[in-house]
């Protein structure tokens, strides 16, 4: 009886899925709307995330202020943080962090126009996938169609920044106050690839989080087409 079930469950997805797509094949003529209209519609919502969503990180405190991506020490280095604010160095420890921080929000400057291209690629068979998928279907395309370019951009502006706001000061001073305390293991980070993608998950969180905005609220489809395209999958 259980495997009986078990059938009619499966064949009833598998059912839903095919009319599922089948509907989705059949929008220009069964909707009134057309397959243009639906790449244009991931495009808005795409780059509404861009716009609302990444410009906020090329701000002061954008990052450093902000729970979401907040970039904190790499896991082997946490050690250096609790030990210099147990020894009266919080100051220290806070001026470290925020310099990381510092340096992904100006790099994230360096993301629009890589993103924008990528946007403007969106086929329709792309935001028939994208629509059909889950909260973070349109921002998982975004990742890989961007995530090698703009590693190669964020990765020098970082590396500069650290330069600029004299991070790499701050860091040698830091870690050689901790490398200068008795018992403790000698570290020698180079922070630049950890906070090169740290920045890119922080983009790519903040645009997953305007994008399920628009798929979960009608209220944040702020135009007609935003509305016509995310009222599909309702």
């Amino acid at each position: 009886m259980k495997r009986t079930i078990l059938a009619i469950i499966v064949i009833f997805q598998l059912t839903a899925c095919a009319e599922l797509q089948q509907v989705v094949n059949q929008l220009p003529q069964g909707q009134g709307i057309g397959n243009a209209e639906i790449a244009n519609g991931l495009r808005q919502a795409l780059d509404m995330g861009i716009d609302k969503q990444v410009t906020k990180l090329t701000q002061t405190d954008g990052f450093f202020k902000n729970e979401l991506v907040k970039i904190l020490l790499p896991e082997e280095l946490q050690k250096v943080d609790k030990t210099l604010r147990d020894i009266g160095l919080g100051k220290l420890a806070d001026e470290g962090l925020k310099v990381l921080n510092r340096a992904a929000e100006n790099a994230v400057g360096e993301a629009t126009p890589i993103f924008v291209d990528a946007v403007k690629g969106i086929t329709f068979n792309d935001a028939k996938g994208i629509l059909l998928g889950n909260d973070n279907a349109a921002t998982q395309y975004l990742t890989s169609a961007t995530q090698k370019q703009l590693y190669a951009k964020f990765n020098p502006v970082i590396k500069n920044s650290f330069e600029k706001v004299g991070a790499d000061k701050i860091w040698q001073n830091l870690i050689t106050k901790y490398n200068s305390i008795p018992l403790t293991k000698n570290v020698n980070p180079d922070l630049t690839d950890y906070v090169t993608n740290e920045a890119l998950n922080g983009v790519y969180t903040m645009i997953a989080v305007e994008e399920k905005e628009i798929r979960t609220k009608v209220s944040s489809r702020t135009t007609d087409l935003l509305r016509k395209v995310f009222g599909l999958q309702d």
